[in-house]
């Protein structure tokens, strides 16, 4: 670095000033709101991106692909009801989550077994649903706050046990808040082709 000297004896005795490193920008906020039946084509992408980028090291490609075809999707029942939100920062979507009070545990719309029956939340547990973060957002907290207010509004229908069907990336962040593991199951995508799940729990006090 050049630095000019001064020759009087006041400057010469004078400590060098230091640069300051520039300070980092911090990201924009993202907010959660509610998703709309308009939000469809968008986490239809988010959750492709998701999938794509942060099954590297659990699932191959081939997996992901099928799992994308039924296992991984939007869950238009989710939108109807009010229980699914998204992450928005900057008018993108960036991460989404729900909750469901009915009987379907994972699956978008063409996934198969699905059962739009009703929980008691008396004696069941409501199922938390279809958790997607943009990879390039990832641990922003965003999965943690979208889980915080699904149990919130879960706990506020009555409910006071939670369940769900882990992908294999999301299961730090389940057992961080409290999630205790099952027996894993692999689940057939298609001839051939499975994918392996993690069933989980969490009941509040």
């Amino acid at each position: 670095m050049n630095r000019r000297i001064d020759a009087t004896p006041a400057a010469a005795s004078a400590p060098p000033s230091v640069a300051k490193p520039a300070a980092t920008p911090a990201r924009p906020a993202f907010r959660l709101r509610l998703a709309t039946p308009e939000d469809a084509p968008a986490l239809a992408a988010l959750i492709a991106r998701s999938a794509r980028g942060l099954s590297v090291g659990d699932y191959d490609a081939v997996q992901v692909e099928a799992a994308l075809a039924g296992a991984f999707g939007v869950d238009s029942q989710l939108i109807q009801d009010g229980t699914y939100f998204v992450a928005e920062q900057e008018g993108a979507l960036i991460g989404c989550g729900g909750w469901s009070r009915r009987r379907t545990l994972f699956g978008g719309d063409a996934g198969p077994h699905r059962d739009a029956g009703l929980l008691d939340p008396a004696h069941e547990a409501a199922r938390i649903r279809a958790f997607f973060v943009d990879p390039a957002q990832a641990r922003r907290g965003i999965g943690r706050a979208l889980l915080e207010r699904c149990e919130a509004e879960a706990q506020a229908a009555g409910f006071r046990a939670f369940e769900l069907m882990a992908t294999l990336p999301g299961l730090r962040l389940y057992e961080a808040l409290g999630y205790v593991r099952g027996t894993p199951v692999d689940h057939p995508l298609q001839p051939g082709v499975s994918i392996r799940f993690v069933p989980m729990t969490r009941v509040t006090p």
